[in-house]
């Protein structure tokens, strides 16, 4: 069975503001997430329809608060809380400091960081 954790991570970077670990477990990616700083993705997503995220994520928070925004409202989700954001959401507030982790499908995923990573170069490998 297919396993991973954020040590063993093949996938990711250092981009400053966001410390991503990641690895592909077909059909789906797993994103270990740390945040250096508040970042609001809404001009990283301008690019996707609707200027919103259409991947489809289920998450963990381990430390910190992490905001979504919604069509009709906001959602925190705090440490010790487990999470579903579906399509069409934009993460509003990340606390510095948190820490979260999320399963997306790989394909979807791949799609949306080709346009929000793409805004962040990479510090280191």
């Amino acid at each position: 069975m297919p396993k991973v954790s954020r040590d063993t991570a093949t996938q990711g970077g250092d981009y400053g503001p966001v410390v991503e670990h990641s690895e592909d477990l077909e059909p789906y990616t797993v994103d270990f997430l740390m945040f250096r700083e508040d970042v609001d993705h809404t001009p990283l997503l301008r690019e996707l329809p609707d200027g919103r995220c259409q991947c489809p994520h289920w998450g963990y928070v381990f430390k910190g608060e992490i905001v979504f925004r919604y069509d009709d409202h906001d959602e925190a989700y705090h440490a010790g809380e487990a999470f579903y954001a579906p399509p069409g959401h934009v993460p509003v507030h990340t606390e510095p400091g948190s820490e979260y982790l999320q399963f997306s499908p790989a394909d979807d995923m791949r799609r949306t960081s080709a346009v929000v990573l793409n805004k962040f170069p990479p510090l280191c490998g």
